[in-house]
């Protein structure tokens, strides 16, 4: 790797001004992030450490019932106290990668991450959650724009990031055995006023919502009601761990899981 600083600040406000310093780059858990600097992918000359800012840390219930999960939060943390509030979140949480990543990879720098592949971005979206960074509040659907694509600015950090919990939810993951990152992965939650359908690791764009599967589960709650919907292949991802018309396949057989999953 190449040399750089090292800064680990207690606050957001340090944390910010920290990243206000040319070529900075903020680090969560660096499981992404650190690999990419032992290939020199990347040459920060300063590294901002979230680890250490107890107001990014930490899940709790708000006065409307959603869950407020700050953006240092370990996969671990959220697997383990997301467990009696948002069985599905915390499901994805604790099959993420092995007991070291979801010990040091964060929520926050997953989903300003955005792999393609990922599984917080299904979840996020989803569940229909609103990621809080220290300037604004942007929703899941306007966050994701793209394959590690989003709509932080430069130096702009996630702090925290609300769930409204859902009647029903459940993820369905078909994992890459090697990563444990998603081949397909399917996050389907069902409110009072609609189903949200969120596919990870399918699409050349990144996550996506299905839309067609949401109209047609809306009408008709069960696994039947998506028999006739084909994803179309052609903006797939096709590589070796499979082709573009089987993880168009995947998807189908993943959401009528997920359907039968939260009846």
């Amino acid at each position: 790797m190449y040399s750089f600083e090292f800064e680990k600040p207690s606050t957001i406000a340090d944390a910010v001004a920290a990243l206000g310093a040319e070529d900075a780059q903020a680090l969560g858990g660096g499981q992404t992030l650190i690999p990419t600097l032992k290939q020199r992918l990347a040459a920060p000359t300063t590294l901002v450490s979230l680890s250490s800012i107890p107001e990014m840390q930490g899940v709790c219930v708000e006065d409307d019932g959603s869950l407020a999960i700050g953006g240092a939060t370990t996969h671990a943390t959220v697997a383990a106290e997301t467990a009696d509030k948002y069985a599905a979140l915390s499901d994805l949480a604790g099959h993420i990668g092995d007991p070291a990543v979801r010990n040091r990879g964060t929520i926050g720098g997953s989903l300003a991450n955005n792999d393609p592949a990922a599984c917080y971005p299904a979840a996020a979206l989803g569940s229909g959650a609103t990621i809080i960074t220290n300037n604004r509040s942007v929703s899941a659907d306007d966050f994701f724009q793209g394959m590690f694509t989003t709509a932080l600015d430069e130096g702009e950090i996630i702090t925290t990031v609300h769930f409204p919990i859902p009647q029903a939810a459940s993820y369905q993951k078909f994992l890459q055995p090697a990563s444990r990152f998603a081949l397909v992965g399917v996050f389907l939650a069902r409110f009072a006023d609609g189903v949200r359908v969120a596919v990870t690791g399918a699409s050349e764009d990144g996550v996506f919502r299905w839309s067609e599967a949401e109209e047609a589960l809306n009408k008709e709650f069960r696994p039947d009601a998506l028999m006739d919907l084909k994803i179309n292949p052609m903006n797939m991802i096709g590589d070796l761990h499979g082709s573009k018309e089987y993880r168009a396949h995947l998807v189908g057989v993943m959401t009528k899981r997920a359907v039968e999953a939260c009846i």
